[in-house]
């Protein structure tokens, strides 16, 4: 019993030696952002810290999207039963695809997000890391992060990442 205690703690251990060390967000360096709209990727807020207008107008375009994403899955559950392992590719493409313009269309568009964006990135790993960086304390962050992600589906899966290697100094 004592061998299975110890190599338990021994594994609890490993894991927690293992895990990715996020810093906090005032000790990562912020990536410089774009000053204006002329970037792929526009900032949820503004230079001065607030919640674009864009985020205001869309606090319910996340509702929107999740139904697109339902959607999209049905769609992919669909062709999943002719297309085995593709069809579940296609649903989840056509969920984010129909997330994404149901999120548009209720933030009012690309071009309204340019109008009231005044700051943007080229790269999704800068917005994520300056987002995390910069406004994470903000009261209106999650929702802020998740509508922006529902915008830019490829900042979902970097997000996380991005913030991972900009802790490792990367």
């Amino acid at each position: 019993m004592k061998k299975i205690s110890a190599l338990l703690f021994a594994l609890v251990l490993t894991a927690c030696a293992s895990a990715p060390h996020i810093a906090a967000p005032n000790l990562i360096k912020a990536p410089t952002p774009i000053v204006g709209n002329s970037g792929k990727y526009m900032s949820p807020y503004t230079e001065d810290g607030t919640v674009a207008a864009w985020v205001e107008k869309g606090r319910n375009a996340s509702t929107g999207a999740s139904i697109g994403g339902f959607l999209g899955a049905q769609a992919g559950q669909k062709v999943a039963e002719n297309i085995p392992f593709i069809g579940g590719f296609l649903g989840q493409a056509v969920g984010e695809s129909a997330g994404r313009a149901i999120a548009l269309k209720m933030v009012g568009g690309e071009e309204f997000i340019r109008a009231n964006s005044d700051i943007s990135f080229n790269s999704v790993n800068d917005l994520a890391v300056y987002m995390y960086a910069k406004n994470s304390t903000h009261k209106d962050f999650a929702e802020a992060l998740k509508l922006t992600q529902e915008i830019y589906p490829e900042l979902k899966t970097a997000y996380y990442q991005s913030i991972i290697n900009a802790s490792a100094g990367k």
